[in-house]
């Protein structure tokens, strides 16, 4: 079996796991990226680092996480001259993180040129969606000039938890409905028929759709307009408190889940009021998926609050009962991949721990030695 690194670098940090076949050889991350004194001056000396304290030898491929592949990347690619500066024409889509990931492959290309670096797109799992569900109804010359309709995000994660979820129940994955709820800082839903992505809640960015973590998720465009005309607010202004000001921190002051949670418990009013939006926004997601693919088989919930927080998994489908969907409070609040619906449920409700990097890793063995 190969040796495959995989690169994750985000806004701040870098991850990396190298892998010998399905052996994690050696993983970590190097944090704050770019804070002066506190860590590395930039992802390439991050990078350098990472590839300096590794043992390569052997290495078949290096898998880069690249946020966005536009229209033009639809599926894992070797990366060449071409294909990196059709990347970087993609930045304006992703500022905060496709620059960030070009940085990485740039780095791994000059310390491993013989060594094939390949770019898997967190969009590219959702090439699939149907025009109707990719369209936004705007002008249609402005959208396709400028490159607006629905891309969605965390493809990785959404792919590696259907086909887990599959597994896990032992069913044929092509023949599987399923709907997977991705929840951490960044959160959204997928709707995936037999393997194919037909409907998610990220748009054009991240922003679009559930309550995150520091995002607002799905909003009235208006109040961008009356931000701007009322409050003189300008266009940076209101993408940073749409983007790092709201969702759970915006309603509560705290971000995480397990904060907000605690004071909920404690009787908070706004930590009540924020978990009851978090979670009824998610249960509108299922409701309008499940009418969407006709038929539901599974439900999994996935990421740090998914994976952690019986209290949201319960909230979230407690009046779905009507559609056959139910959670067992005893498997709830178990531990590890698990079906967490009652035995004989219509639907199977799962939790399972999601894994980026080894779905990054098999693409990237799928591009360079062919599909096993």
């Amino acid at each position: 079996m190969s040796r495959v690194l995989v690169l994750n670098c985000g806004s701040s940090s870098v991850k990396y796991r190298l892998y010998d076949g399905e052996e994690i050889l050696g993983s970590g991350t190097v944090e704050r990226v770019g804070e002066a004194g506190r860590g590395p001056a930039d992802h390439e000396t991050a990078v350098r680092q990472i590839l300096d304290g590794l043992d390569l030898g052997g290495l078949a491929a290096v898998g880069h996480r690249v946020v966005h592949g536009g229209r033009r990347f639809t599926e894992p690619v070797v990366v060449d001259d071409a294909v990196f500066s059709a990347i970087e024409e993609i930045v304006p889509l992703a500022p905060l993180h496709n620059p960030a990931n070009l940085a990485g492959i740039r780095v791994a290309r000059e310390a491993l040129p013989g060594v094939p670096q390949v770019a898997v797109f967190d969009t590219a799992f959702h090439h699939t969606l149907p025009e109707a569900a990719a369209t936004y109804a705007i002008d249609r010359a402005t959208a396709e000039r400028y490159g607006v309709r629905r891309y969605g995000f965390h493809g990785t994660s959404h792919a590696y938890v259907s086909r887990r979820t599959a597994q896990l129940l032992g069913r044929p994955y092509e023949e599987l409905n399923t709907i997977t709820l991705h929840l951490g800082n960044g959160a959204s839903a997928c709707a995936v028929a037999g393997g194919r992505s037909v409907a998610t809640s990220m748009g054009m960015s991240p922003l679009e759709g559930l309550v995150m973590g520091t995002r607002s998720g799905d909003l009235d465009p208006t109040v961008i307009f009356h931000l701007r005309r009322e409050g003189g607010m300008t266009v940076d202004d209101i993408d940073d408190l749409l983007n790092h000001r709201s969702g759970l921190l915006g309603l509560t002051g705290a971000n995480d889940m397990r904060e907000v949670q605690a004071r909920y418990e404690a009787g908070d009013a706004a930590a009540t009021l924020a978990f009851d939006v978090y979670c009824r926004r998610i249960t509108g997601y299922v409701g309008a998926y499940y009418a969407l693919l006709g038929r539901v088989d599974a439900i999994t919930f996935t990421a740090g609050v998914g994976q952690h927080s019986p209290e949201v998994r319960a909230a979230t489908l407690a009046n779905l009962g009507r559609l056959g969907i139910a959670v067992d409070p005893e498997r709830n609040a178990g531990s590890g991949d698990r079906v967490i619906s009652p035995d004989g449920a219509e639907v199977a409700v799962c939790v399972i721990a999601t894994d980026e990097e080894r779905e990054i890793a098999r693409e990237t063995r799928t591009v360079v030695e062919g599909p096993h």
